[in-house]
């Protein structure tokens, strides 16, 4: 079967309400939490993708038994100390940097050694980042090169540490959270600004963790251990989803979208804040607070000219997994957008700051670039009319979205590979564009 798609045609006007897959960064955590958990908890609406799947058959290999029912995942935990697994289990975390970074946190009492491995785009991430940390723990960690594969191994003689995340990487915290629950004594964590699904799960399942925010950092106090019961939880609708469509809406005259319950948690909503700081008008609906987390119906018209942006540094962390969609907003925005302090889109599934200036470049997007600042000047007349091949792009689904979103919108005659990409994250997209109209072959 092909592994590519080619569309010929711009999206016509459509007005539409559409739902999205849940939300993967909750997913997985929903996952590994109901693996420590005593008892068995009930996911509704799990993200059904590779990822997601992966954290699944993980937990598996670590004894943790679960089963899909028509409505729910229903996952059978036997607390902090559950795991129990057979001599030299391999974990496979695929593309998944959430997977393999959190699940080394909930192995830091494990008595066996464990090998985590991952796909090639993965194996080529830095997991210093996360390893030094949790070494600090006590666990026993062997990683060459400072990245996949990795070994690692627990001990009964945990320590609580003071921890200062540096980068704004809601992995390495999480993970930190997560070998803390399991540690006797109270681990400290200075963090900068980043997601805080974590958290807010935390005091839902009444973890005891404390957070405040001190000069821009967070302050989170964990006091271990944390046992804790089985629980239910929907997952809501996922906005780094939701971007590609939000995206097209403003990009296809005289079009609407409504996208149904999804997460718009504080730390989640950079993309809306930059475009309508971009002169779109989004506006959230049915807003409502479930376990901790905002929840709404997001409402996108095209109904206005929009212009460039000088985009606020203080929002790249709450947007970085949509800075693709975003610079496809700045190639058709009157003026000169501009963007800085982008290295860690670099560190995602691919070189992604690289590839969407590749992109930007192979169609004819006048763009300054340097180091990790870029300058997009805009076109709102862009209408292309040439042959694209988008390819060696590593296999990163999100930049497989971005380029369906840019032939939609932009014109010309594009074929896209890798179409299986979607897999791990949105396995769904390519039939909800179809359902917009959108003709792909």
């Amino acid at each position: 079967m092909k592994n590519h798609i080619v569309i010929k045609n711009t999206l016509s006007p459509f007005n539409k309400i559409i739902e999205v897959s849940g939300d993967k960064s909750i997913s997985i955590r929903c996952v590994l939490l109901a693996s420590q958990a005593i008892g068995k908890s009930r996911l509704y609406n799990l993200l059904e993708s590779e990822d997601v799947i992966n954290a699944l058959k993980s937990i598996k290999k670590l004894g943790i038994n679960y089963k899909k029912n028509k409505k729910f995942y229903e996952i059978y935990g036997y607390g902090l100390n559950g795991f129990n697994s057979k001599k030299n289990v391999t974990l496979d975390a695929g593309n998944s940097g959430t997977l393999a970074r959190l699940i080394m946190g909930l192995l830091v009492n494990s008595e066996k050694q464990i090998k985590i491995i991952g796909d090639e785009s993965l194996s080529r991430r830095d997991f210093s980042r996360i390893t030094e940390p949790l070494k600090l723990f006590g666990a026993n960690i062997i990683a060459k090169k400072n990245s996949l594969p990795i070994k690692i191994k627990g001990t009964k003689f945990l320590r609580p540490i003071k921890y200062h995340e540096k980068l704004g990487s809601a992995q390495c915290k999480s993970s930190v959270m997560l070998a803390a629950i399991k540690t006797p004594g109270k681990t400290i964590i200075k963090a900068k600004k980043s997601r805080n699904h974590t958290e807010l799960i935390f005091k839902y399942l009444k973890i005891p963790v404390k957070s405040v925010i001190k000069k821009k950092l967070d302050i989170i106090e964990i006091n271990g251990p944390s046992n804790f019961q089985g629980f239910k939880y929907r997952v809501p609708g996922d906005i780094s989803s939701s971007s590609f469509f939000l995206v097209l809406a403003l990009l296809c005259n005289n079009s609407k979208i409504v996208v149904k319950n999804v997460n718009v948690n504080r730390s989640r909503i950079g993309i809306i804040k930059i475009l309508n700081k971009m002169n779109a008008k989004i506006s959230l609906k049915n807003k409502k607070i479930y376990n901790g987390e905002k929840i709404a119906d997001i409402i996108v018209k095209n109904k206005r000219s929009l212009k460039a942006i000088n985009c606020p540094k203080s929002l790249n962390s709450s947007a970085i997994d949509e800075f693709l969609v975003i610079f496809l907003v700045a190639a058709k925005a009157r003026g000169i957008s501009k963007f800085s302090n982008l290295s860690e889109l670099n560190k995602k599934e691919s070189p992604r700051l690289d590839i969407a200036t590749n992109i930007l470049k192979k169609i004819g997007i006048k763009f300054e670039r340097q180091s990790d600042n870029i300058k997009i000047y805009g076109n709102p007349n862009l209408n292309l009319k040439g042959k694209y091949k988008i390819n060696n792009f590593r296999k990163d689904h999100r930049v497989f979205m971005m380029s369906c979103i840019a032939a939609l919108s932009f014109g010309g005659e594009w074929k896209i590979e890798d179409k299986d990409s979607i897999k791990t994250s949105f396995p769904k997209f390519l039939k909800l564009l179809r359902e917009l109209g959108a003709k792909i072959i």
